[in-house]
């Protein structure tokens, strides 16, 4: 819906960390509380996928390729998504999506922000 912005990304050496912050300010808190959390990342030249979520009673989820590296979390109060990257790698280079799906209604979309690894 691109009601989400998504900031922290850049350039990154191999190895490095890096925060990713999406900013939701645009919805309501008691919507934000009963919706769960997502990033998905589109490599160049592949298809997005979902690299982590967080669910509305604060559970969380990984892909493989990211598992134990990555860490999604929230503040409700500042009504934000981070998505923290430890040890990245040159193909976790991609745009990242920040995504917020309240219950039984339509998913908000950010932007992206790119985030490019060296190695």
């Amino acid at each position: 819906q691109g009601q989400l912005v998504e900031s922290g990304g850049g350039l990154v050496q191999a190895g490095g960390s890096l925060r990713l912050s999406c900013a939701a300010s645009r919805i309501i808190t008691s919507v934000l509380w009963a919706s769960d959390m997502n990033w998905y990342r589109q490599p160049p030249g592949k298809q997005r996928e979902l690299v982590a979520a967080i669910t509305s009673d604060g559970s969380t989820n990984y892909a493989d390729s990211v598992k134990g590296r990555f860490t999604i979390s929230r503040d409700y109060a500042k009504k934000r998504v981070y998505l923290d990257m430890n040890d990245v790698k040159p193909e976790d280079t991609a745009i990242y999506y920040c995504n917020i799906v309240p219950r039984g209604s339509a998913a908000y979309w950010g932007q992206g922000t790119q985030v490019t690894v060296s190695s």
